[in-house]
């Protein structure tokens, strides 16, 4: 790591958090690693019901309220640092402050509507099938190939991007009509992820009161709110938007 930051500078370099069972006692531990080794921000982000990270479930698997008590802490203890003068962030706050404090949208694939698989993103497998997203690639590992879109050798542009496949999503990628979120106050802020609803409760859509993905970004974003009325913090959060030091 220390090498890499030497070579190609330490913006240059990042280190992407996954957040296993092993790391929910340490948010501050971890927050005050990263900033020793000179990063300027962290992407606190829960593990993924996909792939490898389904293989240990006891490395792996925790309830959502674990997390968010886990997230809570690590960024109270980044706002702290940054009330003392200092300029440290954490990403996916940043990410749903862009969203909330600014017109322009963010290229966050999974806080999209239309969500961002096949819009924003497509992965194209090493034996040429290609997935709607990489999330859709992982799942295929496991056996599912529901948001494979096509194949390499044997689909065209038109079949990946408009075929029936990509159709078949389209009821599902869409927030503003779904039930759930259509009258949800932070449905502007928010986003559709088929793939995370699919893996979790067989449906693409979702059943929105018992979805992991509703609890985690409707508990954040009720968190970042509250945060903002300490007019202190609301200056730090509009500093992540723009990237300020000072």
């Amino acid at each position: 790591l220390k090498r890499a930051q030497q070579e190609l500078g330490e913006d240059a370099v990042s280190a992407l958090l996954t957040t296993t069972n092993l790391s929910l006692k340490y948010p501050i531990e971890i927050v005050d690693e990263y900033i020793k080794h000179g990063f300027k921000s962290i992407f606190l982000r829960p593990i993924s019901p996909f792939g490898f990270a389904t293989k240990n479930s006891a490395k792996n698997f925790y309830e959502t309220e674990e997390f968010l008590e886990f997230y809570k802490k690590a960024l109270h203890h980044i706002i702290e640092y940054n009330l003392k003068g200092n300029f440290f962030r954490e990403d996916y706050a940043t990410i749903l402050l862009r969203k909330i404090l600014t017109p322009f949208p963010v290229g966050y694939v999974d806080l999209q509507s239309p969500a961002g698989m096949i819009n924003n993103v497509i992965v194209f497998n090493y034996d040429g099938d290609i997935y709607a997203s990489d999330e859709s690639r992982m799942l295929a590992e496991m056996g599912d190939f529901t948001f494979k879109i096509g194949s390499l050798d044997t689909h065209d542009y038109n079949d990946i991007f408009y075929g029936s496949k990509a159709r078949e999503f389209m009821d599902s990628m869409l927030n503003e009509s779904m039930p759930g979120c259509s009258d949800c106050v932070y449905q502007p802020y928010c986003g559709a992820d088929p793939v995370l609803h699919y893996a979790t409760q067989k449906d693409m859509i979702g059943h929105k009161p018992s979805s992991v993905f509703c609890k985690k970004n409707m508990s954040i974003l009720d968190h970042i709110f509250q945060l903002m009325e300490d007019p202190r913090i609301e200056r730090i959060f509009r500093n992540w938007i723009t990237g300020s030091h000072s």
